[in-house]
């Protein structure tokens, strides 16, 4: 059996059209080899690419015709960087929404939207997709409130914001009276520009639920040395922190190292910390949380 021809360098690392790779004069044989997978009529993907979700919209798009598209709801959040539940983490379905009277494609794990105007767009990593701020309307009929806000979050927040203020009250706007419009109203309204993950965010709307005031989400905190840090949930009246380590905390020695140095130095400021995780109970943060501010002179009501 002779060995299988070598697929040109740029065919193994992405998609490509079956026109395209007979021009660089690969047979059908060689196209139907167990090494590719056939994502779109018309299409080859490296088999090794098949999970990755940047691969297979690169492969849908040399299959689209026109230009008056663009991939969006959970396709596009997930693209943008939106932290989504993993139910739809896992989702192979690409979505996509079309305009100008076109209709959008026939296509095996593809969820085609029609909309009459078209939605603003933008193109990062050569991939058309509609704003962030936009997809996340669109995710208002698949989330929970908690999620949307967890994925609002993103937009305003760390480590960089994908969206200003203005352009999700826009987008909201544009979303109008569509199913979700209650849910992404209310959600809006919980928003934080300070939030830097979804368990922080989470933790922030129980702690506020549960009657303590709103706190600052990655407030900056200046001390003596002279240097500055950020704190999870800063409580700055009462010099009380809450903060949640998440797994890389513990994973990594070298940031295990850092944040005993950076608690250490918050102590010796008069900082009291409150250090949460994700096996914390919620009931014991809320006492502690009492207590820390009694501390610092709050009365119970």
């Amino acid at each position: 059996m002779s060995p299988r021809r070598p697929l040109p360098l740029d065919f193994s690392l992405a998609p490509f059209t079956t026109h395209d790779a007979r021009a660089r004069g690969l047979t059908v044989k060689r196209l139907r080899g167990s090494d590719l997978v056939i994502p779109v009529r018309g299409v080859r993907l490296p088999r090794a690419e098949e999970t990755s979700l940047m691969a297979r919209c690169h492969a849908l798009q040399l299959h689209m015709t026109h230009g008056e598209w663009a991939f969006s709801h959970v396709t596009a959040a997930a693209l943008w960087g939106l932290p989504l539940p993993r139910r739809l983490e896992s989702s192979k379905t690409l979505h996509l929404t079309v305009w100008g009277g076109k209709y959008p494609p026939r296509v095996w794990n593809v969820v085609g939207h029609r909309t009459v105007e078209a939605p603003p767009t933008r193109q990062p990593r050569a991939l058309p997709l509609v704003a962030a701020s936009d997809a996340w309307c669109q995710l208002s009929t698949v989330l929970s409130e908690l999620e949307l806000i967890q994925a609002g979050d993103r937009l305003l927040g760390r480590p960089a914001p994908l969206a200003a203020v203005d352009e999700i009250d826009e987008a909201i706007e544009r979303y109008g009276k569509r199913r979700g419009c209650r849910g992404l109203r209310a959600a809006r309204e919980h928003l934080d520009v300070g939030s830097e993950s979804p368990k922080e965010t989470e933790l922030r709307l129980r702690v506020i639920e549960a009657g303590f005031p709103e706190p600052e989400s990655n407030g900056v905190i200046t001390l003596r040395s002279g240097r500055s840090t950020r704190g999870d949930l800063v409580f700055r009246h009462w010099k009380v922190l809450l903060e949640y380590d998440g797994d890389h905390h513990r994973e990594d020695d070298g940031q295990w190292a850092k944040d005993v140095d950076r608690l250490n130095e918050l102590a010796g400021n008069g900082w009291l910390v409150i250090r949460v995780n994700r096996h914390s109970d919620f009931e014991v943060i809320v006492r502690q949380l009492s207590d820390a501010r009694e501390l610092r002179g709050w009365t119970r009501p």
